[in-house]
């Protein structure tokens, strides 16, 4: 397919986007995307703005897929990722956009218009979603705790609770407390804040290094002092350092003794620094004892899973974000039905507005029991039955992954039976390993590997939607 081709098939995603997501969100985040390739039946699409890659696959992948899905086929897919250059051109772009739309308008309207640049221009500084706010954070008893060290952080950067570290199960509010501090600060005071992930930090970090060949026809790493420069002064000429997801670091002894340096750097000049992780630091295996007892002398805090009437009011507070009107009875079945985490009620929710739009019904309990109704199947779901599926898929035994075998065809069974043991069931790394009889990093480094090479390997993606199918069956 030539990128005319591929373009026109892009509108008419859009076409059907427009008329299955908030308006808000679509003309935010799906807008700028470009289609750039429609290759192995998966369409390439680039962002130029990173933090709109995390919001889109986090919360509106099925809706995209599904779009897809109705122009080319049960078999079609995607890839979303940030494209920096795409960023730079994006940029120019609104600014081009901006000085012509001064013409012709009033003060008032200018202002309005510097307003929103100047608010577009700290997200894109901070890498923040300036959408995660305090005020639409719904606290609970699960939360309590790590809404007030965040709140009192927010108000007094450096001054308590330094560093500040939040800790508990994937989806239940880390990372929308990180960026409300973020949002905080950048409100009321002229802090510069940076949010990122450990994972990207270290991606930046691996690009200050480059292969050089040596004469013996070896080859040897070595640093770009430049780019080593400017990386540190990215992550330590800050006032504010906000880290997701550290436990990323483990077993990475070089990134340690970076992160190490950059930690102590701002510590030392009395810089605030919140840190979030999915285990508390005595639990993040291998972790530099140096990192863990100054993670500890400051303050960990826990996020557990919500209650029921705490799920009720995040649904209560999704809806009306989304400006998408339910009954009470949808709300209670949802969160009677689904109790881990929050990523979850929304993604349910999601599932039930769309299934009404598409079937143009109002959103009662009637159609939320038959929106959801492979969705609950899902949750009978075992490790067992997932690697059983994955066994099959490559033709090998459960006893082989289960063991300490190591030949290629049973790694890679158990490798993407762990990622799937953790994204279907989102079962804790020390669960899965224990039942994979592996330690937790094991499992841990199985799912990062399979996470990368699902940005390359459209096989990989293959597999996994055909066993996808096969468990909904």
């Amino acid at each position: 397919m030539d990128i005319s081709e591929v373009q026109q098939l892009w509108e008419e995603v859009k076409n059907v986007l427009s008329n299955n997501m908030p308006a808000h969100v679509f003309e935010t985040w799906v807008t700028p995307l470009e289609a750039v390739d429609f290759d192995n039946n998966t369409l390439v699409l680039l962002s130029p703005q990173q933090m709109s890659v995390n919001i889109l696959k986090n919360s509106w992948t099925d809706t995209i897929r599904n779009a897809i899905r109705s122009l080319k086929g049960e078999e079609a897919s995607f890839s979303l990722n940030y494209d920096a250059e795409l960023g730079q051109k994006y940029i120019k772009k609104q600014r081009q956009k901006f000085k012509q739309m001064r013409s012709g308008q009033t003060p008032e309207d200018i202002k309005k218009e510097e307003v929103k640049k100047s608010l577009a221009q700290m997200q894109s500084d901070a890498n923040l979603n300036l959408n995660l706010k305090f005020e639409n954070f719904v606290v609970g008893e699960n939360s309590n705790m790590a809404y007030r060290a965040a709140l009192a952080v927010a108000k007094n950067p450096s001054k308590k609770f330094n560093p500040l570290f939040i800790y508990g199960s994937s989806g239940l509010g880390k990372t929308h407390l990180l960026q409300a501090i973020g949002h905080y600060i950048l409100f009321n005071t002229k802090l510069k804040v940076r949010y990122i992930r450990m994972e990207e930090y270290f991606n930046e970090w691996i690009k200050c290094f480059q292969l050089n060949e040596l004469p013996n026809g070896k080859r040897k790493n070595s640093c770009n002092n430049s780019l080593m420069r400017k990386f540190h002064q990215k992550f330590q000429n800050v006032d504010v350092l906000l880290m997701d997801d550290i436990q990323f670091i483990e077993s990475r002894a070089k990134t340690m003794e970076e992160f190490f340096s950059t930690f102590q750097a701002l510590y030392q000049n009395n810089k605030q620094i919140v840190i979030a992780s999915d285990r508390e630091p005595k639990n993040i295996p291998n972790l530099d004892k140096r990192l863990r007892t100054r993670f500890e002398e400051g303050l960990v805090v826990e996020i557990v899973s919500p209650p029921y009437d705490t799920r009720v009011k995040i649904l209560e507070a999704y809806a009306d974000e989304l400006e998408v009107k339910a009954g009470k009875e949808v709300f209670d079945y949802i969160a009677q039905n689904f109790t881990d985490n929050v990523r979850e009620l929304k993604g349910a929710f999601n599932k039930v507005s769309f299934w009404a739009e598409i079937n143009n019904c109002p959103i009662n309990l009637e159609c939320a029991q038959k929106a959801l109704k492979l969705e609950m199947k899902k949750r009978e779901l075992t490790p067992e039955l997932i690697a059983e599926k994955v066994c099959g898929l490559y033709g090998v035994n459960l006893e082989d992954i289960k063991s300490s075998a190591k030949n290629q065809k049973v790694s890679k069974a158990r490798q993407l039976s762990m990622y799937l043991c953790r994204e279907v069931l989102n079962l804790e790394f020390e669960t899965i390993g224990k039942f994979f009889n592996k330690k937790h990093t094991t499992a841990l480094y199985a799912y990062d590997s399979i996470r990368k090479k699902l940005k390359t390997d459209d096989k990989i993606q293959a597999d996994i939607d055909t066993i996808m199918q096969s468990l909904k069956d």
